[in-house]
């Protein structure tokens, strides 16, 4: 991230394992948080707030592959991303479809494309409340292999939400070191 923030001049970055920057006064520095997180992470209640208080007035969440598998027990986070991580049976090129062309996040993108990745499946999808942008196209996968979870909305890879009037994006993508070396998913 930091690398792409400098090439395109477009944001800095700021990278820490530290939660005890989710303070109110810290984070009045930015303007998104990203997460490549996984686990129940240690952040104190006041944290916690101070993080999902910072989205929820207008500011930006970006989450990144496993950031779906992160803060099970937390409904507001829940709430936050739209999903949560439930198995990965496909590691493997796939193809994905470009569900809303229109969206400038995936405009650049046209038409379905294939990528190598971790795929992702999500439990609990807030589809009423997401707007999917990538999905899955499940004809590029043995949908019989062990792990399969069939789900009305299938498998979303990347999608919207408002939290407030703050934005979060989120993508299932990620996993392997060639898909963010990809300058299609720089760009997205």
């Amino acid at each position: 991230m930091k690398e792409i923030g400098e090439r395109s001049g477009l944001f800095e970055t700021t990278v820490t394992q530290d939660v005890g920057a989710f303070t109110p006064e810290n984070l009045k520095k930015y303007d998104v948080v990203m997460f490549y997180t996984t686990g129940e992470l240690p952040m104190t209640e006041g944290e916690k707030s101070a993080f999902i208080h910072f989205i929820r007035s207008g500011h930006g969440f970006v989450g990144v592959h496993s950031a779906t598998d992160t803060f099970y027990m937390w409904q507001d986070y829940l709430e936050l991303v739209g999903g949560y991580f439930n198995d990965h049976p496909w590691h493997q090129k796939v193809t994905v479809d470009v569900v809303d062309p229109s969206s400038p996040i995936v405009s650049f993108l046209g038409k379905p494309f294939q990528v190598n990745d971790e795929i992702y499946q999500t439990a609990d999808f807030q589809y009423k409340t997401s707007h999917v942008l990538l999905k899955l196209n499940p004809s590029s996968v043995d949908m019989h292999k062990e792990g399969v979870h069939l789900r009305f909305y299938g498998w979303p890879l990347a999608w919207t939400r408002m939290a407030g009037t703050g934005r979060a994006f989120c993508t299932a993508l990620g996993h392997e070191k060639a898909v963010w070396e990809d300058p299609r998913f720089q760009e997205l």
